[in-house]
């Protein structure tokens, strides 16, 4: 359970670096922070839930998305994971617009894309630092 706590508060945290970085992805909180009466609560807890939207996405879709491209993403020489990673990103666009928060992203070509790189980075960089990789069991 507190391991994928963990992962939510990653999955948001790099999403927060990537609204930051990119003008043309933003969050709309607006909800959130009427609910809570303190604007940096109700972002806090936005992308929290978009965090946890995303990770469900990564979760379920993912691996079926990756396991159909993969002798396109042989071809590119595992470049197409940044697609996937792309695609993945405007599937949780989608997801939370039925939600009260919610994830925009202006274009696919180049603010979903450049998105996918600094999230997938952040992701990474985090995942080392707290050491939330699974490591293989020795039976």
């Amino acid at each position: 359970m507190i391991g994928l706590l963990i992962r939510v508060i990653i999955n948001a945290a790099a999403l927060w670096v990537a609204t930051l970085l990119l003008p043309g992805m933003e969050v709309s909180s607006a909800s959130a922070a009427a609910a809570t009466g303190n604007a940096d609560v109700g972002q806090i807890l936005a992308f929290l839930a978009i965090g946890l939207v995303f990770g469900a996405v990564n979760a379920v879709v993912k691996p079926i998305i990756s396991l159909l491209s993969l002798p396109l993403t042989c071809l590119t020489l595992g470049l197409f994971t940044i697609i996937i990673n792309a695609i993945m990103l405007m599937l949780t666009v989608w997801l939370t617009s039925f939600l009260p928060v919610s994830l925009t992203i202006d274009s696919f070509f180049w603010t979903a894309v450049l998105a996918a790189i600094i999230v997938s980075l952040v992701s990474m960089l985090a995942n080392g630092l707290v050491g939330t990789v699974r490591k293989p069991s020795t039976r």
